[in-house]
């Protein structure tokens, strides 16, 4: 049985303790394809050539033809989710990558149905899940704010009200009659999310995207996101961004394997995620057709545990087709917050990397980090010289660093009050 999406009418608005999205024993289910053996030779590319059509058939078929004998071949995206959201009300979404966010967002956005379940929806909803969601390539910018204010059931002369504030707030006027195709994806970002939030709608709906902005318009948007929720719609916010969230979001739910394991307040559920970190980091060692192996960090004191003022050394390998021309490797140090901490990148320090030959072993060798006692996390990154990215690995190593012999406090404070540096003083109180 089928699930279903419904759209409650709003001719009038529902009091600030009314739910307006309600998500019941919610259940997203996908099958996972299966190649076919590549026959290499002649005849059997041939063969294969003529039955395609016929077996493209039968595998569109097979997508809405599920049965208990396929088990191995199913793979559960969402697993009987419930939860309600009221009026007024910002909820963050978090969990790893593959924990089900994206897929809850797009039930919620009607991109998609529920396999299973149920979901309520009071209101007009705003949804911002992709660089470029909605816009259409062909046309202009400025006919695009029209066109997706009419989807969103906008007249004309309300899209013209808002018209000037959306540009301005998008701050790319001077592109406007120019066809999205030629837009940057920072660009279409930032006028994808000028129309989604300035268009009234009751429930904005926002997903990791903003992460392509730059930090200025990443700022613009959460203060804009504050806005909308001051003003009493709704906001869901999914974002890997956990100082985001924390200032954001009052309420957060925590997904993992596609299950709901925590919903309450937000520093509660961030510290439930963070407790599920440890158990995740050095899992998704795969991106993009990259395989990252033998990472490995450590004290040159040999030392199991790691202390403020340690040397260290990282290493480890990637094997990949890489391009021909000059990269360059960057080793993130991250804190639990998302805030990078360090970075330790080989064009700071003048290695060039280039000639690769499918696999690229790394050596980091360097003195104490100096970074305060805490939790940290790195972050793997091959990029081109231009800046564009390659390869990403996200929370490769989970790094926790103690206080030395020589450092004092015998409390510390919380994470986010205790900041970066590690330097040692001296203090004169009182005195000239």
């Amino acid at each position: 049985m089928g699930g279903n999406v419904e759209t409650v009418g709003n001719d009038n608005l529902p009091s600030m303790e009314e739910v307006v999205i309600s998500v019941k024993e919610v259940s997203k289910r996908y099958r996972i394809g299966v190649a076919d053996e590549r026959k290499d030779t002649l005849a059997g590319q041939i063969g294969q050539l003529l039955l395609s059509p016929f077996k493209n058939f039968k595998r569109l078929i097979q997508l809405k033809n599920f049965k208990d004998t396929d088990a191995s071949n199913v793979s559960w995206a969402l697993k009987n989710v419930n939860f309600e959201v009221n009026r007024g009300e910002v909820l963050g979404i978090i969990g790893h990558n593959g924990a089900g966010k994206s897929t809850l967002l797009k039930i919620l956005s009607r991109i998609t149905e529920p396999t299973e379940g149920e979901i309520q929806i009071k209101g007009r909803v705003s949804s911002l899940l992709e660089v470029g969601t909605g816009f259409h390539p062909e046309l202009s910018g400025r006919e695009n704010v029209y066109m997706n204010g009419t989807i969103l059931g906008m007249t004309k002369k309300e899209i013209d009200a808002k018209f000037d504030e959306i540009v301005e707030f998008s701050g790319i006027g001077k592109y406007l009659d120019t066809p999205v195709k030629f837009y940057s994806s920072g660009m279409k970002v930032r006028l994808a999310f000028s129309v989604a939030a300035h268009l009234e709608p009751e429930i904005l709906i926002i997903d990791e995207v903003l992460a392509v902005g730059d930090a200025e318009f990443q700022n613009k948007c959460l203060g804009k996101m504050n806005e909308v929720a001051n003003s009493g719609r709704t906001v869901l916010f999914v974002s890997h961004n956990i100082a985001a969230v924390k200032s954001l979001c009052s309420r957060s739910i925590v997904l993992k394997g596609g299950m709901k394991i925590f919903d309450g307040l937000t520093k509660d559920g961030i510290d439930n995620y963070l407790d599920s970190s440890a158990e995740n980091v050095g899992n998704e060692n795969v991106n993009n057709g990259f395989r990252l192996s033998r990472l490995t960090f450590r004290s040159l004191t040999n030392s199991e545990i790691f202390y403020v003022n340690d040397n260290f050394v990282i290493t480890g390998n990637i094997e990949g087709d890489f391009p021909s021309d000059n990269l360059t490797l960057l080793v993130l140090f991250k804190t639990v917050f998302g805030v990078r901490a360090l970075n330790l990148s080989t064009r700071l320090h003048g290695v060039e990397i280039k000639g690769l030959d499918k696999v690229l072993n790394f050596k980091v060798t360097g003195q104490t980090l100096n970074l305060m006692p805490s939790v940290y996390y790195l972050e793997i990154k091959v990029l081109r010289m231009n800046g564009e990215p390659i390869v990403s690995f996200d929370n490769a190593f989970r790094l926790n660093i103690e206080p030395s012999s020589d450092f004092l406090p015998i409390l510390l404070p919380s994470y986010e009050d205790r900041g970066v540096l590690y330097k040692r003083v001296s203090f004169l109180i009182n005195q000239d």
